[in-house]
């Protein structure tokens, strides 16, 4: 009879740990747009698209929001190009969900917390956090940078909103800018309005990524994306093409779904080689997850053996030359072609036009070698400081997001969890 206990609370486990728990997705400008004091900050926001594919895998922030009286007398604000304008919105964004009190119990040393923009990997050193103080005497509490002798601080005004555990929006009385962060490099930076087909082409090894870009139409717009927040492309070599096994073939899959595989190529900002490999946040969004839906054909980006290594799922490839690398424009050769999980994985999408479902992607591997497309990836292990907390006491940013989805348990460290309590409630079951 005291069987019994054991299997229901070992079947409860097993099925709480099944559940799928409901993801919280930001939409900033729709919280904003009920405060006019800042419509000229979520004016900011809405005309920075990046940002959304940015957030779309976040569940815990604050926003230091800048109220209108503050932004027209600042000096830089219309100067900016769109791209130096969407890194300092990221600036504004931590990764961390804070209350007002947490901030007033803030120890005397301070506390620093990350930003959004120190996950671009174009940040200085830990400069892209900020460093966040009270005053116990005149109950302030000031944000600024955490290099020396920075001059670009703000006082915190108010919380104007909180959704508890997942977003604050505090008010601030000043536009912060990142130490170290050229804003005349960025007023005066020309656009290049490069043609990538062209440039493709004259470096001899890409013949076949030029033409399918071209008769596709795709190309037109990574080359509208030049003029935001900038563009990162990974253009397969023609041997890459070559060696793709015999049941894979691009050219018979539909118009919509081969764009959708040419746009899980490309990111939208530009990463330098340095950024790459060095970046805190390995799983990017493409602009195949703009058109599909968030958390759906994503890149880790890792190092392997002192080479950048892309993850699509199913495939690893490495980069293995730079064919043009001018901000806002950077285009790498790979030594695979980035087939999605989502069309060539065992569960695929059928439609570009379908949204994505969630789907188990196979186990990672040790990453002793990289592997083809008809070998399960290896697990990229990832750059220093991913996984340190940027997140509340209460649930970490990367910690909550690997309970929302199957694709993320198998890296969480609970890969087996399904199995194990499987076995354990056949045993018991056995005995009962």
């Amino acid at each position: 009879m005291t069987l019994f206990p054991q299997i229901t609370l070992t079947f409860m486990l097993y099925f709480l740990i099944l559940s799928p728990t409901p993801s919280f997705s930001f939409n900033l400008t729709s919280l904003l747009s009920t405060f006019p004091e800042l419509s000229t900050f979520t004016s900011l926001l809405s005309s920075t698209p990046p940002l959304t594919a940015d957030l779309s895998h976040r569940t815990s922030l604050s926003l230091l929001a800048v109220p209108n009286t503050y932004l027209t007398t600042d000096p830089h604000l219309h100067n900016l190009s769109p791209s130096a304008l969407a890194d300092i919105l990221r600036y504004h964004i931590l990764l961390q969900f804070l209350s007002w009190s947490d901030l007033q119990h803030l120890p005397p040393s301070g506390k620093l917390v990350t930003t959004l923009f120190q996950t671009t990997g174009r940040a200085t050193n830990n400069f892209g956090s900020v460093n966040i103080t009270h005053s116990p005497n005149t109950n302030t509490v000031t944000i600024h940078s955490p290099a020396p002798y920075s001059s670009s601080n703000a006082t915190v005004l108010s919380q104007l909103k909180m959704l508890p555990y997942n977003l604050t929006i505090f008010t601030v009385d000043s536009l912060l800018i990142p130490y170290g962060f050229d804003l005349m490099a960025s007023e005066t930076r020309p656009s290049i309005l490069l043609n990538i087909t062209k440039t493709l082409i004259d470096a001899h090894n890409f013949n076949v990524a030029a033409s399918m870009l071209s008769a596709s139409g795709v190309v037109n717009e990574f080359e509208a994306g030049e003029g935001g927040s900038g563009i990162t492309l990974f253009i397969p070599v023609d041997d890459a093409f070559a060696d793709l096994p015999p049941s894979v073939s691009l050219q018979s899959l539909p118009a919509d779904q081969k764009a959708v595989v040419l746009k899980a190529h490309v990111l939208r900002a530009y990463y330098p080689l340095g950024s790459l490999q060095s970046t805190a946040n390995p799983l990017q969004p493409t602009l195949a997850t703009e058109a599909m839906g968030a958390g759906s054909f994503t890149l880790n980006i890792s190092t392997f053996n002192g080479s950048v290594a892309i993850n699509t799922g199913i495939v690893q490839a490495i980069i293995t030359q730079t064919v043009f690398d001018q901000n806002p424009i950077a285009i790498f050769g790979v030594s695979k072609v980035l087939l999605p999980r989502e069309i060539f994985g065992k569960n695929p999408i059928v439609s570009a036009k379908s949204p994505p479902e969630s789907s188990a992607p196979p186990p990672y591997e040790d990453a002793s070698s990289p592997t083809g497309f008809d070998v399960q990836p290896s697990h990229l292990s990832s750059p220093p400081g991913f996984g340190e907390d940027v997140s509340s006491d209460v649930a970490s940013v990367y910690g909550s997001e690997c309970c929302t989805s199957d694709f993320m348990l198998t890296g969480c460290g609970f890969k087996s969890s399904r199995l194990h309590l499987a076995e354990e409630f056949a045993r018991l079951a056995r005995f009962a």
